[in-house]
């Protein structure tokens, strides 16, 4: 026998066990409670692979907060900071945490809906522009101000509180679209931290995003990553 024979040979056993698997399932037909479970599980193995990127995108924005918020507090001569950190430095820091966690959001809020057709893709791919989308518009908005006036203390005000808004906005838009409660609690808290710290003057206001800000972020992400695994 030739291989081309034996190759034919072997694709034709296939295709038999294939028919008999077919017509082994269709004398096993599953009864309505089963078929109603399979579904159960098949939706619920779907909402998970969308949801896995959540943790991560909090964890991200949590990190970039903390550290973040911290140079900016550390850098400024009346934080009474144990560490001292050169402004510029703390500058160019913040700026890179907060625009790889604007780039990051814009990656993971478009891989929620991945493999998902109709509106829910569309909705997902959408919720991760706007975070570098809005990330521009309110950091255009800043520098717009500052061209017309505005003091460096006030914007050290601004910015700090406009990005928590910002953030606070789309979390509250994501909890509406995924139905996940912690989005929104995390939301309604960068809401008010962000309405809030402007009253405690600069530098203390950073230090009150970075402690209230970034540590709910980690913590809701570890709790976003522990409910995920409970449900796998």
């Amino acid at each position: 026998m030739t291989s081309d024979d034996r190759t034919a040979a072997k694709v034709a056993s296939s295709e038999l066990e294939r028919e008999r698997e077919a017509e082994l399932e269709n004398e096993s037909a599953l009864t309505p409670e089963e078929m109603l479970k399979l579904v159960e599980e098949q939706q619920g193995e779907m909402a998970r692979k969308q949801l896995a990127p959540i943790p991560w995108m909090l964890g991200v924005w949590g990190v970039a907060w903390l550290v973040g918020f911290l140079l900016l507090w550390s850098a400024a001569p009346a934080s009474n900071s144990p560490v001292s950190i050169p402004g510029p430095v703390a500058g160019i820091g913040f700026g890179v945490l907060i625009g790889a966690a604007i780039a990051a959001s814009t990656v993971l809020g478009i891989r929620i809906d991945r493999g998902v057709q109709g509106n829910s893709s569309f909705a997902g791919a959408v919720y991760g522009i706007s975070w570098g989308l809005c990330g521009t518009a309110f950091g255009a908005v800043g520098v717009a101000l500052m061209n017309n006036g505005m003091s460096y203390e006030l914007a050290t005000l601004y910015y700090p509180s406009a990005f928590a808004l910002m953030a606070g906005t789309l979390y509250v838009a994501g909890a509406a679209l995924w139905h996940q409660k912690s989005m929104l609690v995390l939301g309604i808290i960068l809401l008010v931290t962000g309405s809030v710290s402007p009253f405690f003057g600069a530098p203390t206001n950073n230090l009150v995003m970075a402690l209230l800000g970034g540590s709910t972020m980690l913590f809701m992400a570890i709790l976003a990553a522990v409910r995920l695994r409970r449900k796998a």
